[in-house]
């Protein structure tokens, strides 16, 4: 007679269950989508649209056109083409906050996770300097060391990444203390594992999720604050085909020629509602109570 072999059951790693709780959640993979776009977008412009003839270069005769099949979004009061620029202002936007948060997240995450591991006086110290930080408002921040340093695009990125640090120390913080004593890291001090190994391998991975939503959230925010600044003219510098510059150099024409500001209002709103929604259906997919 022959012997019926058990089925065996792969148990799906947790990146893979992460993912199919993500995709029950249209809105987010809605989100996911249109972020992907603007990334695939991002990195495609230079070979679309030359820098030097199309987006900078200024068309007098070819001023203030309505949208049509040659200029999609129509051409400002420079000439030049507006979907064009939008298209290489999300190559900006992205990279600026993109690095920004990387940045953050870097020197932010390890205060966070040396403080909250640690405890005692140091945390303390850490999270101190970490309340004086956040009692200055992250955009006004952000204005002040930009219009001392200058309106380059470094300056920008120094800014916006020392308004976020505060953030990313304090949430990797509280999620180090609530995994730091449990039985799993007991048990690597006791087989030896030195502080660093632990903190590395064990602690930071298990506190991760909080972490990972706050940081799309946290892009859009930049992405909101850098088109704020380039409207007031301490962010990107024009000709530079930045969100809110454009919006600061169409409100001029918003009687007549609107669509000059309201293609660019469009897209930071679009990107920002995605990162949104990403980071909602991320916050869910993470949250181990709605397994």
């Amino acid at each position: 007679m022959e012997k019926i072999k058990p089925k065996i059951y792969k148990k799906k790693g947790p990146i893979v269950e992460v993912f199919l709780r993500l995709a029950k959640n249209k809105t987010a993979i809605l989100g996911l989508i249109i972020v992907a776009i603007l990334i695939i977008a991002a990195l495609a412009a230079p070979f679309i649209f030359d820098y030097d003839d199309v987006i900078i270069k200024q068309n007098i005769s070819n001023r203030l056109q309505s949208p049509s099949k040659d200029n999609w979004f129509g051409t400002d009061d420079l000439g030049r083409d507006i979907f064009a620029r939008i298209v290489y202002g999300s190559r900006i936007s992205l990279r600026v906050s993109f690095t920004a948060v990387a940045i953050a997240l870097l020197i932010g995450g390890f205060l966070g996770a040396i403080g909250g591991y640690y405890g005692g006086m140091l945390d303390n110290i850490i999270m101190r300097f970490m309340d004086v930080f956040l009692a200055i408002p992250g955009t006004l921040f952000a204005i002040t060391i930009a219009a001392a340093l200058g309106n380059n695009i470094r300056n920008l990125i120094i800014a916006l990444s020392i308004s976020s640090i505060p953030g990313f120390a304090r949430i990797l913080r509280s999620s180090v203390i609530t995994v730091r004593d449990v039985e799993f890291i007991e048990a690597a001090r006791a087989i030896g594992a030195n502080d660093a190994r632990i903190i590395l391998n064990h602690v930071i991975p298990n506190s991760l999720a909080p972490v990972i939503v706050h940081t799309t959230l946290n892009v859009a925010t930049i992405i909101l604050t850098i088109a704020g600044l380039s409207f007031l003219g301490l962010g990107i510098a024009p000709p530079a085909p930045e969100w809110g510059s454009m919006l600061s150099s169409g409100r001029t024409y918003l009687i007549g020629h609107s669509y000059i500001t309201a293609f660019p209002g469009f897209a930071i709103m679009i990107t920002i509602l995605a990162l949104n929604l990403l980071g909602d259906g991320l916050r869910d997919a993470l949250d181990p109570r709605l397994k």
